[in-house]
């Protein structure tokens, strides 16, 4: 089983060998960031562990990163690699934890096997800026395994390896601050730890333990999650320009994204990222059938609690590991996404999958339709795996994908017009950066972008005016500070040139491209000293910079800088 089950993500996922890198997330994380470019080094492990401005704290995600560089430089090709290996190696200790806790051996097949080659975990696999996801789903799994060796014979070691593993999983994503309240389920079902308020213990091979004392056992563990949650409370937000949106959006959001995510579990069609909040998407009536569906079903699952166990675990575990990704509290501008369901979907597939065994029980020909059952289905979500992995082969494809499958989506024409344009297609780029601000003219990544291709085109009042509007809307934006200095030092104003480096810097003082551009500023106004001072800086934060190390070694060449970009 364990063997299918590598051969399953491989048929699925080993296409991403042959991708390239996404002009989404992909180049802060890996093919223009200079310090995981380094690959592991003591400076860049410091910088791991403080860094946060990408709007995540996950230190040991970085390292990963650092490590793909050390062995496979910027080969996109194996940065994927190391995706599928964690996936797989998720998908298979799924398998044998699940196994090994509840004794039944095709049930945890199954749900190992949909968790392995489902749709929804292509936005987790395929997306190399979504290591963290594979990275922390491997340390859940194994935590979940080490607490159900702890429960069978308890000691101070077996706890405190659940503590590291757990430790571990929280560097990589803090989305696993909700898995102490996993375990807690687990307790209930399929451990079977938990006692019951008449005294007994249902089905236990030994007495139970009073929940308050399963509650003060886990007491280091969620002290983890505590500071995992501080921690993320201390990084920059990563809302970007797109604004933030009222409490009551986000609440109807919730709501309705619940049951977007069992919909798209069972009929996984026009999976996109990333999906923005939408007026469509909470309307009034949807937002009552959604509550309506969520109350219903907790209500039967609570009904059922002793006679179907499983569905208590189950349904909690899918409702409790999405309250930190679902979107009330907001951490970013989308209002769902895919790769948000990579774990709390096993617990919809638990609950269903042995909800469907015991309501086969007396089937007559049980084992044969269960069996047919299985194979239909985890082919075809394989099938349906494959294809929508197939997407993510390079940034025009997928966001071609995009625009087909959700409508007045700015974000996929803004990141379209940026594919365009680097294959040269500037006139295209334009026309999807005009397509995105037609949506929201406050757009002010649209607006930059579109002032980059007008630059190049050679509009360069227009490309002026772009960047000025974008510094309207977000004045802390620095790559349009930094784009209208190169303009304006093209147009001759070197003062205000310099001037606007200088705020880029103010901004963010490690930005390599403002600092050799004002070095090149300085330059041209004869200032050698600091030009040199500053290219001098530009390598210390990127001893790639090779325009930089030219410039400081020959500043007497002619001054030069580079384009918008």
């Amino acid at each position: 089983m364990c063997i299918f089950l590598v051969l399953a993500v491989l048929a699925v996922f080993g296409q991403t060998a042959g991708f390239r890198f996404i002009d989404y997330d992909d180049h802060a994380y890996v093919y223009e960031n200079p310090v995981v470019q380094n690959g592991l080094t003591w400076k860049g492990a410091l910088w791991a562990l403080s860094y946060g401005e990408i709007g995540h704290w996950h230190p040991l995600t970085w390292l990963t990163h650092m490590a793909d560089c050390q062995l496979y430089g910027l080969w996109p090709g194996g940065h994927h690699l190391t995706n599928v290996a964690l996936h797989t190696g998720t998908a298979v200790l799924l398998f044998l934890v699940l196994r090994s806790m509840t004794g039944a051996f095709w049930r945890s097949a199954f749900v190992a096997t949909v968790f392995a080659v489902h749709p929804l975990r292509a936005e987790s696999v395929a997306w190399i800026s979504e290591r963290k996801d594979v990275l922390c789903g491997m340390f859940f799994m194994l935590t979940v395994g080490a607490y159900a060796r702890y429960s069978r014979r308890p000691s101070r070691g077996r706890y405190m390896v659940v503590v590291l593993l757990f430790a571990l999983g929280l560097l990589s994503k803090n989305m696993l601050v909700t898995l102490p309240f996993v375990l807690l389920l687990l307790d209930w079902w399929p451990l079977r730890r938990i006692k019951l308020a008449d005294g007994g213990a249902r089905e236990l091979q030994r007495p139970g333990i009073p929940f308050w004392q399963l509650l003060k056992e886990k007491i280091p563990l969620f002290l983890l999650s505590i500071a995992s949650c501080v921690a993320t409370a201390l990084v920059p937000e990563k809302i970007g320009n797109m604004g933030r949106v009222p409490v009551v959006v986000r609440l109807e959001n919730a709501v309705t994204s619940y049951v977007t995510y069992m919909r798209q579990m069972f009929f996984p069609g026009k999976l996109a990222v990333p999906y923005l909040f939408s007026p469509n998407d909470t309307a009034a009536w949807k937002v009552a059938l959604a509550l309506v569906v969520l109350i219903v079903v907790t209500v039967g699952v609570l009904a059922c609690r002793r006679k179907r166990p499983y569905l208590l675990a189950g349904w909690f575990w899918y409702l409790g590991m999405l309250i930190p990704v679902i979107g009330i509290v907001q951490i970013s501008y989308y209002a769902r996404a895919d790769r948000y369901t990579y774990l709390p979907g096993i617990g919809l597939a638990m609950a269903v999958t042995w909800l469907v065994a015991d309501l086969s029980a007396a089937w007559r020909f049980r084992r044969a339709a269960l069996g047919s059952l299985m194979v239909l289905v985890a082919g075809a979500l394989a099938v349906a795996g494959y294809r929508q992995t197939s997407y993510w082969r390079d940034s025009e494809t997928l966001w071609a994908r995009v625009q087909d499958c959700t409508s007045n989506n700015c974000v996929a024409c803004n990141c379209m017009g940026v594919a365009l344009a680097a294959r040269g297609a500037g006139d295209q780029a334009i026309a999807q950066y005009r397509k995105a601000l037609e949506i929201k003219p406050d757009y002010a990544d649209a607006r930059n972008n579109l002032g980059i291709a007008l630059f190049n085109k050679g509009e360069k009042a227009e490309a002026i005016a772009q960047y000025r509007k974008a510094l309207a809307v977000t004045p802390d934006y620095e790559d349009a500070r930094n784009n209208l200095g190169v303009a304006l030092q093209d147009r001759g104003e070197k003062e205000e040139a310099v001037a606007q480096y200088r705020k880029a810097l103010e901004i963010k003082p490690d930005y390599a491209d403002a600092r050799n551009n004002l070095g090149v500023a300085l330059l041209d106004k004869g200032e050698w000293t600091e030009a040199i001072a500053q290219f001098k800086k530009a390598l210390e934060i990127n001893p790639r910079f090779a325009k930089a190390r030219h410039r400081r070694r020959s500043h007497l060449t002619i001054p030069h800088w580079d384009p918008p970009g």
